[in-house]
């Protein structure tokens, strides 16, 4: 039984076939070939012979059933939609199926239009939503362009780089390639009109007195962290190391069972590096403040030394917001181990009351990574293998268990991360003596200059940034956009090894806009 192949191919398996007669002449009408049997062994043969994309299965059949039949479609690793069609309504049976992953569930008697909207639900749905998700940009793309042009405070900035994520994402599931190449240029414009806004306004931002500015790093745990700390109860702060708002987005859905999920952006301090925007976030302070406090934390040494008082850092800070009563507990994950030891511990922090900090860094270290191996560029090609990679991760990691565990002991969480990337494409010539840092998207130096001033934010004052003094004649670069700083005696060697890398350490909103999320057990 068939029609002219448009919308899809049916298998129907049903022992009751001539009494369903009207159900397959509607789908046909509607475009839809069907191809219907008696039996559930004739299903599997025309199976293995026919490519098809949905089968209807009656559960009650001569010889095999239904849900026997599903089982072997599952058992072959084939992920074609099935739905059982069954005159049994106990919930057993629909357990049944559902557990042996049936996309959907019909009762009998059954009218064809009941049915003609199951099938279309699967087999039309993605292509419906898909279509609808292009029409909605299409008509949104002008008015955007009009926002961009005259967005002028942070907030209308953060509106607008959080609508295009979630534009991206949606266009990326819909395989909309060419709108997304239309979506990018959008792209471009927020991140060149938000870089301009940080150059204007940073320094506002963080000086008393100066413009209102949005949360930053050192307001995080006074702003989103303080209000769940008790004396009576644990709450938990997990910070992601290097993560982007789009990689948060698409890891959100992993927690919603589990959670009801508040999402906030705030923004990096400047550098948007590790020893800057994470100490900022555990110490709640600024980096010249720290200084004042800690005398010689920046002078000298390695980065990654930068972070070794993280614990202490967040111990303090805890005491000066919540005051001394509340206990402490601080981990850093870096590996698989690391997390598997971690879950060990975990349960017995939980169940006192307490304020706990996880960092977890497996994306830092994937972005990292990805700059140095010729095979993580491969695989993490873009912005959208980079999210899939981070998504794949985050399935299988002792972060999810450390959250899932939160869930279940009713434990406030706090996740966020400390800075983003950004992809960088453009290299910029710097010159700078021997004394001058080594990061690819900043620099401090003495008597620094950049072949292209447009493409940096120079200050020759440590305190227009919040940062430490350095020495005399020293000046202070950070990449705008997506450039990244280059020797002129190494230019082809870092140009050809860091091009199309996730960099960050400068000014864009990919690595300084980001999410701060309470999530809040659910019942």
């Amino acid at each position: 039984m068939g029609g002219r192949l448009s919308k899809g191919r049916i298998l129907w398996a049903d022992d009751e076939v001539d009494m369903l007669r009207p159900h397959t002449i509607l789908l046909v009408r509607e475009g839809y070939h069907v191809d219907a049997v008696m039996n559930g062994n004739d299903a599997l043969e025309l199976l293995e012979r026919e490519s098809y994309d949905l089968v209807l299965l009656d559960e009650q059949m001569p010889g095999l059933r239904g849900i026997d039949v599903l089982s072997q479609i599952r058992s072959r690793g084939r992920g074609i939609p099935v739905v059982m069609v069954t005159k049994s309504q106990t919930d057993d049976v629909m357990h049944e199926a559902i557990g042996r992953r049936a996309d959907d569930y019909i009762v009998k008697p059954t009218s064809p239009r009941q049915v003609l909207s199951v099938v279309t639900r699967l087999l039309a749905g993605p292509r419906l939503r898909h279509e609808r998700i292009a029409r909605e940009f299409t008509r949104r793309f002008v008015e955007l362009r009009e926002e961009i042009a005259d967005a002028r405070s942070w907030s209308e900035w953060f509106g607008l780089y959080s609508e295009l994520v979630d534009w991206e994402l949606g266009l990326e599931q819909a395989g909309e390639s060419d709108l997304r190449d239309i979506l990018h240029s959008l792209q471009l414009d927020v991140r060149r009109g938000f870089c301009d806004l940080v150059a204007r306004e940073y320094q506002d931002w963080t000086h008393e007195g100066g413009k209102q500015g949005p949360v930053l790093s050192v307001d995080v745990m006074r702003r989103f962290l303080r209000p769940v700390i008790s004396n009576e109860s644990s709450c938990l702060l997990v910070v992601m190391d290097c993560l982007r708002l789009d990689q948060w987005r698409v890891m959100r859905p992993l927690l919603e069972d589990f959670f009801e999920v508040e999402e906030s952006l705030y923004s990096s301090i400047l550098p948007t590096a590790t020893p800057f925007s994470r100490n900022a976030i555990f110490s709640g302070l600024f980096p010249d403040e720290l200084e004042e406090t800690r005398p010689g934390w920046y002078e000298s040494g390695e980065e990654e030394g930068y972070n070794t008082f993280e614990d202490q850092l967040f111990a303090a800070h805890v005491r000066e917001i919540a005051g001394p009563a509340v206990k402490t507990h601080y981990e850093k994950v870096f590996t698989s181990e690391q997390g598997e030891d971690l879950l060990t511990r975990l349960p017995g922090w939980l169940s006192e009351p307490s304020a706990t900090a996880l960092v977890f860094a497996f994306v830092d270290l994937l972005t990292h990574g990805r700059s140095e191996s010729r095979l993580l560029w491969e695989v993490a090609k873009d912005a959208a293998a980079l999210r899939s990679l981070s998504l794949a991760w985050f399935e299988r990691s002792a972060a999810l268990e450390a959250l899932k565990l939160a869930a279940r002991r009713g434990t406030t969480v706090l996740l966020t991360t400390d800075h983003g990337s950004v992809h960088c494409n453009r290299p910029v010539i710097t010159y700078a003596q021997r004394d001058a840092t080594a990061n690819l998207r900043y620099k401090f130096g003495r008597n620094l200059r950049v072949e292209h001033p447009a493409a940096v934010l120079s200050a020759s004052d440590p305190d227009d940034l919040r940062l430490p003094p350095r020495g005399y004649q020293t000046n202070y670069v950070l990449c705008r956009e997506d450039y990244y700083l280059v020797y002129p005696t190494k230019l082809r060697e870092y140009q050809s090894r860091y091009r199309d890398s996730f960099l960050h350490g400068g000014i864009s909103p990919e690595e300084m806009i980001l999410p701060a999320v309470l999530l809040t057990p659910r019942s």
